[in-house]
């Protein structure tokens, strides 16, 4: 066993049930012991012995990497954490390997904040299998040992919980338990009933707030309980509830309740961290696959999204809202993403296996396709536009569908589609405000053309690049105009109505492009490259 204060490498990876770290190497074998961390460069007088040093911010170059490992090696570290795809040199595994120092990788979905809480959370976890008999009839065994243990502590029946109020441990249960603990057992959480109940009491405000083990006298329907909070520092992370299902809590319950707790700090934040862990994992495989980054198989697989599944990706995207009166800029913003999480919510539970992907100003949802019916595609679609026009106040909402593609490998292809779909509603002043890529025609084509010209249009100089910048600068009452006169297929009178201008009106200002920037309209190449700098940049 390891001295107060330090676990191996091999506890410290047996605790990281949620994947943040993946080791590299380990030369000396998992059985080094550990005793801290080291956060980048803490300079020369820290010592580094026992410890494992995150990388963060250090490694600017793969030279750097390699020195950074030697110096970690020289200096008695256990371990260097770098991240995940780190550039390393050929040689760094040979460094490390000769300085006989572990490498681990962080995973690409964590930061060194979850690198961190993790470690210490570890220590903390070893730490709780040593000092005294509840602790050390608990180490191995979990929250469904600590339970037992506790019950056998205090003489109740014993239930430990999540800030959910999700049971993730009890006790046995035994045939004298009430009504209310055979239901929150078989149900795996407290009755939403009861929760209110708690909640008007008053009792779940005080046990927020307090440190001290609550009693609560025996009732009609209910026998006596003692609660307490789990905390880590300010941090709610549970509680534990103590049921005098039948005999009476014995004299000593509340310390042992109080012990109790302390005990499942590390217990309760490896549940969080493997919690949280997969939901960030999921997070970065949905945003990896709708952005066609990274290894797409594994984040099919990771996301539990069959290779051959037929898929689309519907995307919902807020405008500028105007803030109430007296409200300021943070107003808007708010409002904006308050509809928004709505219409995620919606889209989570429009169909099963709907994945929704949130982010600053915008949902995603990849939407399975079976049978190669796109009605579903269309439906959720129609479904968050009509919700998102009948919430008051919202701001305006645009959602487009992009095709059916024929795996998760190729969704980024519909999330592309269906990007270009919102970007030309929101041309489209007045018109729809959901459509599929389908319903638009050339219009989609028409976006892809323009942003695969935009940069040779920033680059350009000549009479046509001076005309766009020049007037556009001065309020682009030409460029409207020459805009209009395009579109109308060079018919100056059409294109006047268009304005509210008299033809004659607009005659000159076509003359006087020709007379101060030598615009010839009538050469086809010149009116190509108007109506696509028009395009870019109106």
């Amino acid at each position: 066993m390891t001295k107060r204060g330090q676990i191996t490498l091999r506890e410290l990876l047996a605790f990281d049930e949620g994947g943040v770290l993946r080791l590299l190497l380990a030369p000396s074998g998992q059985d080094v012991r550990v005793t801290g961390m080291i956060i980048g460069d803490e300079g020369p007088a820290r010592s580094y012995a026992g410890r494992i040093v995150l990388a963060a911010g250090l490694f600017h170059s793969t030279g750097a990497a390699t020195a950074s490992i030697r110096e970690a090696a020289r200096r008695g570290a256990a371990a260097v954490v770098v991240r995940a795809g780190e550039d390393l040199a050929a040689d760094a595994l040979d460094v490390a390997e000769q300085g006989g120092i572990a490498l681990l990788a962080r995973a690409e979905w964590a930061d060194w904040d979850d690198v961190a809480t993790m470690l210490r959370s570890a220590a903390a976890y070893g730490e709780a299998g040593r000092g005294d008999r509840m602790a050390e009839a608990t180490a191995g065994g979990g929250l469904a040992a600590l339970a037992s243990v506790v019950a056998e502590f205090t003489g109740g029946s014993i239930t430990i919980e999540d800030t959910q109020f999700r049971v993730l441990a009890h006790s046995a249960t035994g045939p004298e338990a009430d009504e209310l603990r055979r239901s929150t057992i078989l149900g795996g959480r407290v009755p939403d009933w009861r929760v209110e109940e708690l909640r008007r009491s008053g009792l779940l405000r005080t046990l927020w707030s307090s440190g001290e083990v609550i009693h609560r006298p025996a009732d009609e329907s209910t026998p006596e309980r003692l609660i307490i909070a789990i905390r880590s520092g300010r941090e709610m992370l549970g509680s534990i509830w103590a049921a005098a299902d039948g005999r009476s809590l014995t004299p000593n319950a509340a310390s042992a309740l109080s012990r109790a707790a302390e005990v499942a700090v590390p217990y309760l934040v490896q549940h969080r961290l493997r919690e949280s862990g997969a939901r960030r994992r999921e997070e970065h495989a949905l945003r990896g696959l709708l952005a066609g980054e990274g290894d797409l198989s594994t984040h099919a697989w990771t996301l539990g999204l069959p290779p051959d599944l037929r898929c689309a990706v519907v995307l919902a995207e807020t405008g500028p809202d105007a803030p109430a009166p007296g409200e300021g800029e943070g107003a808007r913003g708010s409002a904006a993403e308050r509809v928004l999480e709505v219409l995620a919510l919606h889209a989570a539970s429009y169909r099963p296996g709907v994945l929704v992907l949130r982010e600053t100003g915008r949902v995603a949802a990849l939407v399975p396709v079976r049978g190669g019916d796109e009605r579903d595609v269309l439906g959720l679609a129609r479904e968050l536009d009509a919700l998102a026009a009948a919430t008051p106040g919202a701001a305006p909402v645009w959602v487009g569908a992009g095709a059916v593609a024929p795996s998760p490998a190729a969704a980024s292809g519909s999330r592309e589609e269906a990007d270009l779909v919102v970007r030309v509603l929101r041309a489209r002043d007045g018109g729809p405000r959901h459509a599929l890529a389908a319903d638009l025609g050339p219009a989609l084509d028409v976006l892809r053309v323009l942003d695969a010209v935009r940069p040779v249009w920033e680059r350009g100089s000549g009479p046509v690049y001076d005309l766009v910048r020049t007037d556009l600068a001065a309020g682009g009452e030409l460029v409207r105009s020459i805009a209009a006169y395009l579109d109308a297929a060079g018919d100056v009178g059409r294109a006047a109505r268009r304005l509210v201008l008299h033809p004659n009106t607009l005659r000159y200002r076509l003359r006087r492009a020709r007379e101060r920037f030598g615009v010839d309209l009538d050469d086809p190449d010149t009116r190509l490259l108007l109506t696509l700098a028009v395009r870019l940049a109106t």
